[in-house]
């Protein structure tokens, strides 16, 4: 799945493999060739969406600036 509209530099596929539900935010690791992505996300979103572990999703990155430290 590849969601046209958006840059596709800006988006990974990947399934949910943990969601760790908020009463307010919850957070959803989702796994991918590159790792794992983990992400905040509303309660209310995850339970419209019906995401659950399993669910094959796209991680869509939307940055303004990234930092490099160096190790």
């Amino acid at each position: 799945m590849v969601i046209h509209a958006i840059n596709s530099r800006n988006q990974i596929p990947g399934r949910i493999v943990e969601i760790v539900l908020g009463p307010v935010v919850s957070e959803v690791d989702v796994e991918t060739d590159s790792g794992i992505v983990t992400s905040i996300v509303t309660t209310r979103s995850i339970k419209s969406l019906n995401l659950q572990v399993g669910t094959e999703v796209l991680a869509v990155f939307k940055a303004t600036e990234v930092m490099l430290a160096k190790i």
